[in-house]
């Protein structure tokens, strides 16, 4: 496996197969990889074995995924309300609990902290049931497009509000990190539900609003490509106007609905992809987060098409 440089790779893609930290970390170095992402169904137990790999350089860490380390508690996984929580109390357990991932990032040398930073909260999961109508009836149908507007309707009445609570709740953490001089960028992270928080232009007003502070738009080119589908933006006009915000992203390819596939090998399109190969050159933290079903040496064919193709547009 060739040297991947300064490519991070996410634990997300062997996390299931390995209690002991040490081991899941040595089966993405095999796969080449010198950096990794600590995603956030990391224990702390895990890295009882994996600190000693960082203090000693064996491996880098290239960023943490909030909210890490795992924490058991539906409030604040990965699909929540988080930092726009109506309860005070919620909300400001969500702001210490970011706060505590950059501290674990900031003790590892990471250069970010990925995080949700909430969503328009709906009564069960819509996005299920559109995705759903999409597969059985296409966009286009009655009877997704029915549903579709419901949705979007109460998403675009209640979006203000959250990103408003959003934004309040990342100053805070924003002064926090100030005043310990940590410099770790928060990335906000391009999201795959429908409903959930942020849009690129919700993340744009984001990033003006909190101009100066660390907080950065985290790109997920999958969800990013899914969301696009769905009709919640124009994913390649609307890139252009926030290619700037950009901190990190998250590199992986949909098939339909279905993401977290290795780009280029898996959708058998060796041109759609090409649309992001100047965002993922130009970002600070380039990481793979991949599916478990991608083999490895899916994921090295992968890599040597993205990286030759940037060598290509480079000149």
């Amino acid at each position: 496996m060739i040297d991947k440089g300064a490519y991070s790779f996410s634990t997300c893609w062997n996390i299931k197969k390995h209690s002991i930290g040490r081991e899941m970390i040595e089966e993405i170095k095999a796969l080449g990889f010198r950096n990794v992402e600590l995603n956030y169904n990391v224990t702390e137990e895990m890295m009882t074995t994996i600190e000693p790999m960082i203090e000693r350089g064996e491996i880098g860490i290239s960023s943490v995924h909030n909210v890490f380390p795992f924490i058991n508690d539906p409030d604040y996984d990965t699909d929540s309300v988080m930092l726009g929580f109506d309860d005070e109390e919620k909300r400001k357990r969500s702001v210490e609990l970011l706060i505590r991932s950059m501290e674990y990032a900031h003790r590892y040398g990471a250069k970010a902290v990925v995080v949700h930073p909430g969503e328009v909260p709906f009564a069960s999961n819509i996005d299920l049931d559109l995705k759903r109508l999409y597969r059985d009836y296409g966009r286009n149908s009655a009877e997704y497009q029915g549903l579709w507007h419901n949705m979007l309707e109460r998403r675009d009445q209640l979006s203000p509000r959250y990103v408003k609570r959003i934004q309040d709740s990342l100053e805070e953490v924003s002064e926090h990190a100030a005043k310990q001089g940590w410099n770790i960028a928060i990335g906000i992270e391009t999201r795959s539900r429908s409903y959930q928080m942020p849009t690129l232009m919700e993340a744009k007003s984001i990033c003006d609003h909190l101009q100066g502070s660390p907080v950065r738009l985290w790109y997920d080119i999958g969800h990013a490509m899914m969301m696009d589908r769905m009709g919640l933006y124009d994913n390649l006009k609307e890139l252009q106007e926030v290619k700037r915000y950009i901190y990190g992203v998250h590199i992986h390819e949909t098939l339909e609905l279905s993401d977290h596939w290795c780009p280029y090998v898996h959708s058998k399109d060796l041109h759609f992809f090409d649309h992001f190969l100047e965002v993922i050159d130009a970002a600070a933290c380039k990481v793979y987060e991949l599916k478990a079903l991608c083999q490895p040496d899916e994921i090295e064919e992968s890599h040597r098409l993205i990286t030759s193709k940037i060598a290509a547009m480079k000149g």
